[in-house]
């Protein structure tokens, strides 16, 4: 199998002393710097017994330590298990347990939930902190090579429905995502990522590594806060940045004057994207690339085109160079403007789930409904198990969603169904409304028939304050029946 020299062992051999890391507190990090705090963290696992191919559970922010972290294992030759610092000790345990996981490596802020976690587990391994390895100052030989075909991190699905799995990522998955990205956006030495989602996640870590491979500085954010990201593009000399629906939404309502021409634009990835949104953006001559990726497609697998941002609002683009993607229902290839189930495959496709079947060389088939144009764009409709079936008819929420959200006064909104006896299930809405505005149940249902089918019109409008969401800030549907049940539905005025 392909080897090549470790990523940021030729940052640092090319260009040492250029900044690779930018911080809050106008701190910053040279690759030189990033390479020797990274062997040095290598040096504590390895005299702390962690060996190649050890899988090791790591716990953490965002932050400089979670980055030192990632490229110390891959010095090691362990396997990273990215864990989810918003999971309960619970959910926490069994991935440590199902991971075969042999330590438990924390940050200081996340140690009680690290301890909390391992109350729960069966598992009888060590707790480490990742603070205390990096003051390791012995020297031990670290890994200088990289092969393409062996396992560098795993990443649990969402779990939005059922038990999460472990994503089995290799170098060489990684490696052709970083590249197929360039391949579609371009590259250009006055580059430089803002990074604001979670690096746990596949969308936050696939910029860990463009910051390596492509020798591309990067703003690393502790969390999203609009204020803060829209004075980083402002002031900061930002190029792209990576976002989900909610959190463009909530930069176009913080954004105080016009970007300068230095910003390229906003990958939006995280689902189907509302077209009131991608209209405000439009209007504020901000170009959006729609993208379309899973935790399986280590982050994306087809992006719009920056010569196609407004041609095509609300597309998410062609699959990236190295990419194919076909669109089947009832296992056959649809045509054009049929909706379906998307399958991807390409060298970023991850061959499977650890202790699970392999689909390696075969189209996986995503779960995401979407059709493809006649001139062969993408547009994501919704996931498979989303979509209702309303009196025989497909009922997808996230068309509904983009509807409520052109209701003026609807600031988030999500949608769910429930059994009904004639028509099998009916959709039912979930709003937040924005501050100062008032809104009733009645003018919402009122604006949806003027805009869609009888069959889709939510039966129910539930006002509430706030959306659920996991830590991609995907809607969790499920929790919506737990409101449902409860009954909840906040005085509105």
């Amino acid at each position: 199998m392909i080897e090549i020299p470790h990523w940021l062992e030729k940052q640092y051999d090319l260009q040492p002393d250029s900044i690779a890391i930018e911080m809050e507190g106008d701190r910053s990090i040279t690759f030189k710097e990033l390479r020797d705090y990274s062997r040095k963290l290598a040096s504590g696992l390895l005299n702390r017994g962690i060996k190649s191919g050890d899988h090791v559970a790591f716990l953490s922010a965002n932050h400089l330590d979670y980055v030192l972290f990632i490229h110390a294992i891959s010095y090691v030759g362990a396997v990273a298990v990215c864990l989810n610092i918003r999971l309960s000790a619970s959910e926490l345990a069994f991935q440590i347990e199902d991971s075969n996981s042999c330590s438990l490596v924390v940050d200081e802020q996340n140690k009680m939930l690290g301890e909390q976690s391992m109350d729960e587990s069966q598992a009888d391994i060590d707790l480490l902190m990742v603070e205390q390895l990096t003051t390791s100052e012995e020297k031990i030989e670290v890994r200088e090579t990289l092969r393409l075909d062996e396992y560098f991190t795993m990443m649990y699905t969402s779990g939005t429905t059922g038990k999460p799995k472990a994503v089995m990522h290799t170098y060489g998955n990684h490696w052709f995502s970083a590249i197929a990205s360039a391949l579609n956006l371009g590259l250009t030495d006055k580059d430089k990522w803002l990074v604001c989602l979670p690096l746990f996640h596949v969308g936050g870590f696939s910029l860990l590594m463009k910051n390596v491979i492509y020798g591309m500085p990067i703003i690393l954010l502790d969390k999203f806060d609009a204020e803060v990201v829209n004075r980083k593009i402002t002031h900061h000399q930002v190029s792209l940045v990576s976002v989900v629906t909610v959190m463009l939404q909530r930069l176009l309502k913080d954004k105080k004057q016009a970007y300068p021409s230095t910003f390229r634009g906003a990958l939006l990835g995280g689902g189907p994207v509302p077209a009131p949104l991608l209209r405000e953006a439009f209007e504020s001559n901000i170009s959006v690339f729609q993208t379309y990726g899973m935790t399986e497609t280590s982050s994306q697998i087809s992006t719009l085109r920056p010569s196609d941002a407004f041609q095509k609002l609300g597309s998410a683009g062609k699959a990236l160079t190295p990419a194919s993607l076909k669109i089947r229902s009832g296992g056959k290839p649809c045509a054009p403007n049929e909706i379906g189930e998307i399958h991807v495959k390409g060298p970023m496709v991850s061959s499977g789930y650890y202790r699970h079947s392999s689909h390696e060389n075969e189209y996986l088939a995503t779960g995401d409904l979407g059709y493809v144009d006649e001139d062969g764009f993408l547009y994501v409709i919704d996931r498979v198990k989303d979509m209702l079936i309303s009196g025989g008819e497909n009922v997808y929420p996230a068309e509904i969603e983009s509807v409520l959200l052109e209701v003026d006064g609807v600031q988030e909104a999500a949608v769910t169904g429930i059994e009904h006896p004639e028509w099998g299930e009916v959709p039912i809405a979930f709003v937040v409304t924005r501050n100062g505005y008032s809104v009733t149940e009645g003018q919402i249902q009122k604006y949806c028939k003027k805009r869609l089918a009888g069959f889709k019109v939510p039966v129910s409008i539930k006002f509430i304050e706030e959306i659920p969401r996991n830590a991609s800030n995907k809607i969790v549907r499920r929790k919506l029946h737990s409101l449902i049940e409860k009954g909840e539905n906040r005085e509105h005025k």
